[in-house]
């Protein structure tokens, strides 16, 4: 038999916002214990996760890289908590303070933003990830994963509920939506009753688009990563050959891969055989404009839908510019506003590029690959937000806080 779903929604909506003031309130310590403990039940049941996966895996037509757990991928996640729960604790810290000349003493705070939901497809370590972040910024989530990921999900789940109350904290404070019936998440975009303050999709862009289209409560957007790399005229041949395999191949389904690279007329003669050869050795298909397959051998011809399309697969896009502005230019028109690298020893050009483009992460001498939360310092990201309010670029416990002001007197009034 089938659960009420609209009954069910409406209860995990309840459950949060009773757990949120307990969540917000208590010490700074007992988050940290929280989230240890989760990272030790994780590891505790592995092998029950292993199994779960093996489960979405089986059933599962395409995407398996970011689908798939094994032993040291399980390790990795618990890490990633063992590390959220290293970072200072963002509730209650001054941002800034200044008395006025009536002797009012203000003080701005970082505050949680009440109850998350967040909704994902594909990847069951978002679903710890997104449980420490969220209990680290003392923010209570209810998470809906893709159907693909279901098992997983719930599986890695059991063990963040378990570590919640292993501190004394309730195991509302990260919920999970246990069907993967699609009414749930437009139950969600309505906003539950009022119980969720922010809803936060990381998925492909239909997924992303659908929340944006119809959320009635706020949404914090991690859209698609359409990543370039620019190999500047400068450029040390070796260090740009590491940084585009680096940056295309290492990992082609994450959304820092980088999906086009442009390349300065000036150097692409003598290096753009080498980047494409390096990349081909590898299994690299090539997409690219005319001058570019009139230099290096093996490149398939590029279409217009080729610049703006995000891969995820190990297929590279080739651009032969005329120099920086014709690369801001490119990157501008069709990029997504994630993360674009540039490729050179030319300090005073590098610095022009960090400058003038906007993009949440921009990137001097180092692979795309690197946006990532962990990799910032945050332990684990949510995802990493392309927009322009509240917070861009990989967000953690710190960018899942709002603040209020704390204002102390000594009996003024108002004339």
């Amino acid at each position: 038999m089938g659960i009420d779903l609209r009954a069910t929604m409406t209860q995990l909506g309840a459950n949060a916002r009773a757990a949120a003031e307990q969540l917000r309130t208590c010490p700074a310590s007992v988050r940290t214990a929280a989230i240890r403990a989760m990272a030790r039940q994780l590891r505790a049941r592995s092998a029950a996760v292993l199994a779960a996966n093996a489960e979405d895996v089986a059933a599962a037509s395409g995407m398996t890289d970011r689908l798939m757990l094994n032993e040291a991928r399980v390790e990795a996640i618990a890490d990633a908590l063992d590390q959220v729960a290293g970072l200072p604790d963002p509730v209650g810290a001054e941002m800034a303070r200044w008395r006025r000349p009536n002797g009012l003493d203000i003080a701005r705070v970082r505050t949680p933003i009440g109850v998350i939901g967040m909704i994902y497809e594909s990847r069951p370590n978002v679903t710890a990830d997104a449980a420490a972040i969220c209990v680290r910024s003392g923010n209570v989530v209810i998470l809906r994963s893709g159907s693909d990921a279901l098992n997983s999900s719930i599986a890695i789940h059991a063990a963040i509920a378990a570590g919640l109350e292993e501190a004394g904290l309730p195991a509302a404070c990260v919920q999970i939506v246990p069907t993967p019936d699609r009414d749930a998440v437009g139950m969600m975009l309505e906003g539950l009753g009022g119980s969720i303050d922010l809803i936060i999709p990381r998925g492909g862009k239909t997924l992303v688009a659908r929340v944006q289209d119809e959320a009635r409560v706020a949404v914090l957007a991690h859209l698609e990563g359409i990543c370039h790399t620019y190999v500047q005229a400068r450029a040390d041949p070796d260090m740009a050959v590491d940084l585009v395999v680096n940056a295309k191949l290492r990992r082609t389904s994450i959304c820092g891969a980088t999906e086009t690279m442009l390349i300065d007329r000036a150097i692409a003669p003598s290096l753009l055989p080498r980047i494409a050869k390096a990349l081909q050795e590898r299994g690299c298909e090539l997409r690219g404009d005319e001058e570019s397959r009139a230099i290096a051998d093996g490149i398939f011809p590029a279409s217009e839908e080729d610049w703006s399309t995000e891969y995820l697969d190990a297929i590279l896009s080739i651009r032969v510019v005329g120099g920086l502005e014709e690369a801001l230019d490119h990157i501008a028109r069709y990029g997504s506003s994630h993360t674009d690298a540039i490729v050179t020893e030319d300090a005073a050009v590098a610095e022009a590029f960090l400058d003038r483009l906007d993009s949440a992460i921009v990137v001097w001498n180092a692979s795309t690959q690197f946006a990532d939360g962990g990799e910032f310092g945050f332990g684990a990201e949510i995802g990493i937000a392309t927009g322009k309010l509240h917070a861009r670029g990989p967000v953690g416990p710190e960018q899942l806080t709002s603040f209020k002001y704390a204002v102390r007197g000594t009996g003024q009034t108002r004339p």
